[in-house]
């Protein structure tokens, strides 16, 4: 039986540029994204703030709010107002795909027929010091020593960098990952991101620029970890009915055909005792293709986590683009390929061989903390929409978004279709 969220579509997207001057607050960068997604819609008439029944927004790091949706329809007046539902999720980075399924099905089983996500950060404005004391409280371990394992070992600073890297190690050590296919994540990140007029990162990098940056935990660079940001975004979801009532094209924007979550530990374990349990991406995976009832030779575009390599690597082979273990490899054959190509013609299109993050992923387009996660959905409209510019991937139909929480603390994924098979 299809789920209730194919009586959803997502119609509106948008985002404000990166780094804007002067400085915003989040909060103001949500306002704007949220009044340009709805000025995106289609419809008989302008849509307004008014026709939001339902908001749904992701936690900020820059100026954290208790209760954020609340928080944010307050200032916009959304509330108070009758038949206004609110709520927050916090699923780390993966919030944004987290929030989008909730809102399809918000918008599906009614009694909301229009439902806005939005996002926003300004990490990028907040002092250095300040960013990383944040940063490291959000998954340094508990505080209280009986609450820790007897070989419990701190995470030294950087927290999140340095949580990342013990799986790389991890990887290298169990699979046979290399430096170089790690550097490969971000070289070939750098690519993509240069081709789309909105990213932070204007020029591609090489592998050898990657390994000689500074290096923030010992199998990591700076040019490996997201890159920080200031920046908003916003989404809307609306049912059928709501679309039929304001003259929105019927086939207009995607639908969620599929969707699945999984969690893992908060606080990653010592070196010697991770294992394959502590990873969720698989498990969410499954259930969206299950539901979608597709695989992945189905899917045309994937827009995937990649705040670090490792992230990257192992969502490769998550979504079954590899098997388990190769995503090192893939990655590392995907880049030398393109280079490859790009010597014998400069006009090539690295999509036609990787359809991946063509706007750059985290390591490259920018990353707003819990942002960036809806770039992954707002590229995957494009893509599916047929707007993607020179980026665009012949004939997309089905796109997959992956969003990943905390060090591999919580995975979300969703399936997006535009309905032409």
């Amino acid at each position: 039986m299809p789920s209730s969220r194919h009586l959803s579509r997502l119609v509106g997207v948008a985002m404000t540029p990166l780094n804007s001057a002067p400085a915003q607050t989040p909060a103001a960068l949500v306002r704007l994204a949220l009044g340009a997604a709805l000025a995106s819609v289609p419809a008989r008439g302008p849509l307004t703030l008014g026709d939001v029944t339902g908001l749904i927004a992701v936690p900020s790091l820059a100026a954290p709010r208790f209760m954020e949706a609340h928080h944010v329809a307050t200032l916009t007046k959304l509330l108070p107002a009758p038949r206004v539902a609110c709520r927050t999720i916090d699923t780390g980075g993966a919030g944004p795909v987290s929030a989008l399924l909730s809102a399809a099905r918000m918008a599906a089983e009614g009694p909301h027929g229009l439902v806005a996500v939005v996002a926003g950060d300004a990490v990028k404005n907040l002092d250095s010091k300040e960013f990383l004391r944040r940063a490291d409280a959000t998954c340094a371990g508990p505080e209280d020593p009986e609450d820790r394992d007897p070989d419990y070992e701190q995470i030294p600073s950087p927290v999140i960098p340095n949580g990342y890297d013990r799986v790389a190690r991890y990887q290298m050590e169990k699979f046979g990952v290399t430096r170089n296919q790690l550097a490969a994540c971000s070289a070939l990140m750098s690519i993509m991101a240069s081709r789309h007029p909105d990213a932070l990162t204007r020029k591609p990098r090489t592998i050898a620029e990657v390994l000689n940056s500074r290096h923030v935990a010992p199998v990591t660079s700076v040019l490996e970890c997201a890159r920080r940001a200031d920046g908003g975004a916003a989404l809307l979801i609306a049912s059928n009915q709501f679309m039929e009532k304001m003259g929105i094209p019927q086939k207009h924007g995607v639908v969620v055909v599929g969707g699945g979550e999984a969690s893992g530990p908060l606080y990653p374990p010592i070196p010697s005792r991770i294992s394959e349990e502590m990873f969720s991406c698989e498990q969410a995976a499954e259930q969206a293709y299950n539901e979608a009832q597709v695989g992945v030779n189905d899917i045309d575009f994937f827009g995937l986590y990649d705040c670090f390599p490792i992230c990257l690597i192992r969502a490769v082979e998550a979504v079954g683009l590899c098997g388990k273990g190769q995503g090192g490899l893939y990655i590392e054959h995907k880049y030398n390929e393109i280079q490859y190509r790009l010597a014998q013609n400069p006009n090539f299109l690295p999509q036609q061989v990787f359809p991946i993050n063509t706007h750059g992923g985290l390591q490259a387009f920018g990353a707003p903390w819990e942002v960036p996660a809806m770039y992954n959905i707002i590229e995957a409209f494009h893509q599916l929409s047929n707007t993607a510019g020179s980026r665009q991937v012949q004939n997309a139909r089905r796109a997959l978004v992956y969003g990943n929480g905390g060090i591999f603390s919580h995975s979300a994924v969703a399936i997006l279709g535009n309905g032409r098979y």
